[in-house]
């Protein structure tokens, strides 16, 4: 099966792409007292040099206490960090390559027995459903956090990225508004419905838009299961994804990136069968926005066991080149596969699957 479908151009609001491909964002935790250097600098440069069509950097923190959850994650803010983002910034263009910040804030999230600076703050002190952690969000708390986000975006511009992704997946602080199991307001930032418990998120949209202009390409990446639960799910009907993602579009996101932990798995499968579309190719329907899918690309195992230390082989494309072929979603982001190969985009493109290499739960160790 060929793979041409894949290496078609891509155009959004003067961003262009030579191919579909995208780098995932894929937390590596290096960064020495949360500063991009040159070891950033030169891994993200290789994916270009490899034929990246666009890189998403791993998540870099807004200006908020406790935003991150582990030592080594970038700061996005302050002057010695923006310096550093602008080196690889420059990096990848140098290679002829396209470049994209994922900014976040992890809220109370846990990542092995390491604490942040500061207590986590959450939309009402959990982390999970009936589990405490940190403390809930004041008014002021939640409007300095929406100006984080949009002076981060800002920010990237300034530095010379070409677009901006906000994390909105996961469990982390948005996706902890989007959850009925961590967001038990009752104020104006909760509610019962998915549309209600999106107004966090949709106010950092408007002001990541009213930051970036009209014309700069911005991404959200959304997620059904978080790292807490799996099998959570926002929106268990066509309807009530509309509800979670078109006010979110309407509010200014171009593209939305659809995480999976395995791309192939229909989202509404007593709907259209077990070859339905995927939750990128739902969303693409319901909002017309343009959509990233991901989930194991390339891989017969999910991330999930890469932290278990798992291997992953390599699996033909097949399956990714039939809904790309059909326009189901716009892009795919590949992840684990592009940490072991730097050159994997060009030997999907030349045809040389022998010569790719398997995943190794020890590649997450270095930044190579």
């Amino acid at each position: 099966m060929t793979s041409d479908t894949l290496f078609r151009p891509f155009t959004l609001k003067g961003m262009t792409l030579p191919n579909r491909i995208v780098m995932a964002p894929m937390t590596r935790a290096m960064a020495k007292d949360g500063i991009p250097a040159a070891a950033q600098s030169d891994y993200y440069r290789k994916r270009a040099i490899g034929g990246v069509g666009l890189i998403l950097t791993e998540g870099t923190v807004i200006n908020r206490p406790a935003s991150r959850n582990l030592p080594g994650i970038p700061f996005f803010h302050g002057e010695q960090a923006m310096a550093g983002w602008k080196d690889v910034a420059k990096a990848v263009h140098s290679a002829g390559g396209k470049i994209a910040p994922q900014i976040w804030h992890t809220g109370s999230t846990r990542s092995g027995k390491w604490e942040p600076e500061a207590e986590v703050e959450s939309p009402s002190g959990l982390v999970g459903p009936g589990e405490p952690r940190g403390r809930a969000m004041t008014e002021d708390d939640i409007a300095d956090t929406i100006a984080a986000f949009a002076a981060a975006a800002k920010d990237a511009k300034a530095a010379g990225f070409d677009a901006v992704e906000l994390h909105g997946a996961h469990g982390y602080l948005i996706d902890q508004f989007f959850w009925s199991g961590t967001n038990t307001r009752t104020d104006a930032w909760g509610g019962a419905t998915i549309a209600q418990r999106s107004r966090f998120a949709a106010e950092i949209v408007k002001a990541v838009r009213a930051a970036l202009g009209p014309d700069f390409p911005l991404i959200l990446r959304v997620s059904q299961w978080k790292q807490q639960d799996y099998t959570a799910r926002l929106a268990t009907t066509p309807a009530e994804m509309t509800d979670w993602l078109l006010p979110l579009v309407e509010a200014g996101v171009d593209i939305l990136h659809c995480s999976q932990r395995r791309f192939w798995l229909p989202e509404f499968p007593e709907l259209d069968g077990e070859e339905g579309l995927n939750f990128a190719g739902w969303a693409k329907k319901l909002t017309g926005a343009a959509t990233i899918s991901v989930g194991s690309v390339g891989l017969n195992s999910d991330f999930g066991g890469a932290f278990a230390g798992e291997a992953s082989q390599k699996t033909p494309l097949d399956g990714l080149i039939r809904r790309m072929e059909r326009d189901e979603f716009d892009l795919i982001a590949v992840g684990r596969a592009l940490i072991s190969d730097a050159d994997w985009v060009r030997k999907v493109r030349e045809d040389r699957p022998q010569d790719m290499a398997d995943f190794k739960a020890s590649d997450l160790a270095v930044l190579a």
